[in-house]
């Protein structure tokens, strides 16, 4: 089980604001210190362990931070419209698009996703795969 992500920022300001802007609707509670931002979500009753928490901080060695080459970090959202509304309020907090909300031919076909890079230039997914909504071919 993944217990957290974490990516490096160097702008933690901006890095608050882009993260702010979809992870809250999510469930996602922000804590800020001196070690960077910790995004986390509650532990529901009878559940045995909280989902992973998302962290955003400086780099341990100093240096500046970079975007792992490959790396991504997807968040599942409730519904294809709200793919499209995180996707939007994400790019206005200062994120940079990758990929508008779609269906992608590659994926399944309730598969929606959006992509955007974080203003550190980390590679996020917001997708919905939702069998009752309509699909890529219907």
């Amino acid at each position: 089980m993944i217990a957290y992500v974490t990516v490096g920022a160097d702008d933690m300001a901006r890095a608050r604001r882009f993260y702010s802007a979809f992870l809250p609707t999510l469930d996602y509670r922000l804590e800020e210190g001196p070690e960077g931002l910790s995004f986390t979500l509650p532990v529901q009753e009878g559940q045995s362990c909280a989902l992973p928490d998302f962290y955003v901080k400086p780099t341990f060695n100093g240096l500046p931070a970079s975007a792992g080459n490959g790396a991504m970090v997807a968040f599942e959202v409730g519904n294809q419209q709200q793919v499209r509304d995180l996707h939007a309020a994400a790019l206005a907090a200062g994120g940079i698009d990758e990929g508008l909300p779609g269906f992608r031919e590659s994926y399944g076909p309730h598969f929606y996703v959006g992509y955007l890079r974080d203003p550190q230039g980390n590679k996020i997914a917001l997708f919905s795969n939702d069998p009752k909504e309509p699909g890529r071919d219907g």
